[in-house]
């Protein structure tokens, strides 16, 4: 009997479970197509309806006759606060007058202070403590400085024999002319048996690089002496390498070439490797003297230095003495040799 009571109420119960699947599924349906059916509006607003498709169709030459100066002038919306009513519309913003803008500049205001104040009352040139008309500031390239070198003073053994030589410049004047003084020699048994002499003037024509015009004397024990008049440059090639170039011109007819080179190798702060080279050309042969026309003869050499201080260095090192041509023939057929290898030992010093 309770089985039967039971089972009564089942197809309604049934029904009830179908009718509120359907209207469950009419529900998800509707919000699929409009995505904002179930946002509510504010008092008086309704959903705004799409805009056409009206841009492909514009004419923008239109555009160009709009009169930009209206776009300050248009009214602007309404616009509506959080609870639906309506914001009071605002005020645009004047226009600037640019010609009120006022720039630095001018006279000075009434109560501005004396810029003389701060003096005292005194004024260049003026009064008792004026310097007077000669000018007080002098800069560094006006001043006169001297200076002497002595880049080789040394002892030299060679072939069993011993030799003195030196090498020697000074100059005086300022950054842009100056007086050069040049000497180089070699002494050996109490003689002075070569002397190179050169007085010159020296001009700034470059960073780093001099002209050189002068005369040069060269004297020696048992040898005519010989004049030139000097023209070359000196001076700081690039890498560093110190260039000494010289033309010489004398008389009858004859004409001379030297040329040398050196460069520092700082191989710490104070041990300097300095290679150097050396070359002398003639333009015609000086039997009286022992040279010929041509390349005369060359040396090259390599000295390492300690420097105590910048003014204050020895050195030791060897050198190659080499003649070549017809100078390297007249030595041969006097009994002498071409070249020798020269180890040395010296100071050099500049002040």
């Amino acid at each position: 009997m309770m089985r039967a009571e039971l089972s009564m109420p089942m197809p309604g119960y049934k029904k009830t479970m179908l009718a509120a699947a359907l209207a469950l599924g009419a529900m998800s349906a509707a919000f699929a197509q409009d995505p904002h059916a179930g946002h509510a509006h504010g008092p008086g607003q309704q959903a705004a309806p799409a805009a056409p498709s009206t841009m492909q169709g514009m004419d923008h030459s239109q555009m160009q006759g709009m009169d930009h100066g209206q776009v300050q002038g248009m009214d602007q919306p309404e616009i509506q606060t959080m609870d639906g009513a309506s914001a009071p519309p605002q005020e645009a913003a004047p226009a600037m007058d640019h010609d009120d803008m006022k720039m630095q500049g001018g006279s000075a205001p009434p109560d501005a202070r004396d810029p003389h104040a701060y003096s005292g009352g005194y004024q260049l040139g003026v009064g008792q403590y004026a310097l007077g008309d000669k000018r007080q500031l002098v800069m560094a390239d006006e001043h006169l400085f001297a200076s002497v070198l002595v880049d080789r003073l040394e002892w030299a053994h060679a072939n069993g024999h011993n030799a003195a030589a030196y090498e020697a410049q000074a100059w005086f004047g300022n950054s842009f002319d100056k007086l050069v003084l040049k000497a180089e020699g070699e002494a050996s048994k109490g003689k002075l048996h070569e002397a190179r002499t050169e007085l010159l003037w020296g001009h700034a024509v470059a960073s780093y690089w001099d002209t050189q015009l002068g005369l040069r004397n060269d004297a020696g024990s048992g040898r005519p002496a010989r004049n030139w008049l000097a023209f070359g440059v000196q001076g700081l090639a690039p890498y560093w390498f110190e260039v000494d170039a010289t033309a010489y011109v004398g008389t009858s007819g004859r004409t001379a070439l030297r040329l040398s080179a050196e460069y520092e190798l700082l191989l710490t702060q104070r041990l300097i490797l300095q290679p150097r080279i050396e070359a002398n050309l003639y333009g015609k042969n000086d039997p009286e003297v022992g040279i010929g026309s041509g390349l005369s003869n060359g040396t090259v050499g390599l000295r390492l230095r300690y420097e105590f201080s910048r003014q204050f260095a020895p050195y030791i090192g060897v050198e190659r003495y080499q003649t070549f041509g017809n100078t390297a023939h007249m030595i041969r057929t006097a009994g002498g040799k071409s070249g020798e290898t020269r180890f040395v030992a010296g100071v050099r010093v500049w002040f």
